[in-house]
């Protein structure tokens, strides 16, 4: 399944939160961190995508 825009920014929050509450081990850091980097990824594709979508349809907007 895929993870959508929000439940990604959600997660981030969380991992955030648990860093600076020192809720998790220096076991679980590297494996949160990379988890965090994998959703960073995927906000910045949605977010690029969108902006994409948005600039397509101003474009045909100013063409009519």
């Amino acid at each position: 399944m895929e993870t959508n825009y929000k439940e990604a920014f959600e997660e981030l929050q969380q991992i955030v939160e648990e860093i600076e509450t020192g809720e998790i081990s220096v076991d679980e850091l590297s494996l949160k961190v990379k988890r965090a980097a994998s959703l960073l990824k995927i906000c910045k594709e949605k977010l690029s995508s969108t902006e994409e979508d948005v600039n397509q349809i101003l474009k045909e907007l100013d063409e009519e």
